[in-house]
């Protein structure tokens, strides 16, 4: 059931977000220039947790190293 409610909360944003792009060639400066930093934060941050998604999965795949004992000569 929260899923169902997850996807409409969701669709519900992508509409809103249509809608305002779809204004925003006619909105006042202010507004364009606020609605970019917003669109800019975000991008922002999901750059970074991509980033370090990428930077957790390769230092996972690399693994353990195991020390090798040294025989003497």
């Amino acid at each position: 059931m929260a899923a169902a409610s997850f996807v409409q909360e969701m669709r519900s944003m992508g509409e809103k977000l249509l809608l305002k792009l779809q204004r925003l060639p006619q909105a006042e400066p202010v507004e364009i220039v606020a609605f970019s930093v917003i669109l800019l934060f975000t991008a922002t941050v999901l750059l970074l947790l991509l980033t370090a998604c990428c930077h957790c999965h390769a230092k996972r795949r690399r693994g353990k190293v195991h020390a090798q004992p040294v025989t003497p000569p």
